[in-house]
């Protein structure tokens, strides 16, 4: 891929989750939106899923990036990751593609491999434990990162990737 600046424009200063542009194929990391209390949830974990409030960010994500390129959509198969990621996958005629090292409590090392071999326009949807850590180890690595304390349900972190290497990474706050 050649040197020059971003080829996708993402104004954080938008008013709106519809003002928010992405212009050029990149990668999208997802942290899941909001999900259920832990505490209060009486399943398994893995199968706790969104509130309301979760299932309307997840259409808000889908609306944000539906127009941005998107080519697969990779998922923590955890329920609420799933359904995270489930509502633009159906819009751009996708399947969702559960992958266990996106799970909750996975190391880091499998999903920067990961990030690093994608395609481009690939959506990856993963938990609030291996998110940090994905972003720690990118920033050791020499990426800029641009809204480094952004770690909450549903944002998106915009990951640039050049001479293949991520060299950019933008936090797009939750809707």
């Amino acid at each position: 891929m050649p040197d020059g600046p971003p080829r996708y424009t993402c104004d954080p200063r938008a008013a709106g989750a519809s003002e928010y542009r992405f212009t050029a194929m990149v990668l999208y990391l997802v942290r899941h939106a909001k999900a259920g209390s832990r505490s209060s949830y009486e399943g398994p974990d893995h199968l706790r899923p969104l509130t309301k409030a979760g299932r309307l960010q997840a259409e808000a994500i889908a609306d944000r990036l539906a127009d941005a390129g998107v080519s697969r959509v990779l998922s923590s198969p955890y329920v609420r990751c799933m359904q995270t990621v489930e509502p633009l996958a159906a819009r751009l005629g996708l399947l969702v593609e559960p992958l266990t090292m996106l799970a909750e409590g996975s190391p880091f090392g499998p999903v920067l491999d990961l990030l690093t071999d994608a395609a481009d326009g690939t959506v990856l949807c993963t938990h609030g434990d291996v998110l940090p850590d994905v972003l720690d180890a990118l920033a050791r690595r020499g990426t800029a990162l641009v809204g480094a304390g952004n770690l909450s349900k549903g944002v998106t972190w915009v990951l640039e990737r050049r001479d293949g290497a991520i060299r950019s990474a933008s936090a797009v706050p939750p809707p």
